[in-house]
């Protein structure tokens, strides 16, 4: 399940080879981060400050306001954290473009989020814990079937972050999918009707007049059913009991990883500090469609 990739490997890599790796349900893993990464000083800044200020559950940039979230509005770091957060959206983008061109093109670039607390413990509710094994849904409004990338760096100078997964979502489904209610609402095409078109344009519109991050409350009935499955995950204690199924994978620090994470279950057991980039990759640049999550639940219906 996990795919490495240090840099004399990553050197000679073909250019599809990563993405078929992404949609097979793989971490793929760089023992170090393959980008630039902000500066000694900048981190460290960050890893001391951002925590005293956070206001929310990560500081987020959000490329559709052009502005910062989750810092309180005092923030004396609010210009370091929108520097450091659009620049490495920005070397990310780039990179993905390199080495994954075929998957990364047209991609819709969402969030780039620091996490500076500690991920274990933290008594969240269940439906915003990281600890607990989930599959991502409904990032940032309605992805109508495009899948969730996102590439995470560890930037704890001294300690791993831990992650656990149960496995990737076509076993899941094929599993849990009866339990979980997800078959009451598969519909043949999964498609939005004239509501949901509605609703979208209804939200668009509001993006134009002032309000950039409406859209993000969109939905469709794909985003719906895999939602119900996330919750379904986080809400059963059964699923989350340790069995044969559970992998444990520690990413040192500076290391970075990726994955798609609509398709791979996916835990934040521990740590402390990382970047965190979203993007949206259309489900139409998938070479390997048959186990994107959007065309199983339809084949189930």
């Amino acid at each position: 399940m996990l795919q490495e990739y240090n840099s004399e490997r990553l050197a000679t890599v073909p250019p599809d080879e990563i993405g078929d790796a992404l949609e097979k349900g793989n971490i793929v893993k760089f023992p170090t981060c393959p980008v630039e990464l902000p500066t000694a000083a900048e981190l460290e800044t960050l890893r001391t400050t951002l925590p005293q200020q956070l206001k929310l559950k990560n500081v987020s940039y959000h490329p559709e306001a052009d502005r910062v979230t989750g810092l309180d509005d005092q923030s004396s770091i609010a210009d370091l954290a929108y520097e450091v957060l659009t620049n490495h959206r920005t070397r990310v983008t780039e990179f993905l473009n390199t080495v994954m061109p075929s998957l990364s093109t047209n991609m819709r670039v969402g969030t780039c989020s620091f996490r500076p607390l500690e991920e274990k413990g933290r008594n969240l509710k269940p439906h915003a814990s990281n600890e607990l094994v989930h599959i991502d849904a409904g990032a940032y409004g309605a992805t109508n079937g495009d899948r969730i990338l996102r590439f995470f760096v560890n930037v704890n100078p001294e300690a791993d972050r831990v992650w656990k997964s149960k496995g990737a979502f076509p076993a899941l489904f094929e599993k849990y999918g009866h339990e979980a209610g997800m078959y009451e609402d598969l519909t043949p095409s999964l498609e939005r009707g004239l509501s949901g078109k509605a609703r979208t344009s209804f939200l668009n519109g509001l993006a134009k007049i002032g309000l950039p991050l409406a859209p993000m409350l969109d939905s469709s009935p794909y985003d719906r059913v895999m939602r119900k499955f996330h919750n379904y995950m986080k809400d059963t204690p059964a699923f989350q009991q340790t069995d044969e199924s559970v992998q444990t994978f520690n990413f040192e620090p500076y290391s970075a990883w990726m994955v798609l994470t609509d398709m791979v279950s996916h835990a934040s057991y521990s740590g402390q500090h990382a970047l965190v980039y979203t993007g949206l990759i259309s489900l139409q640049n998938c070479r390997l469609p048959e186990l994107a999550p959007f065309n199983i639940l339809r084949a189930a219906a």
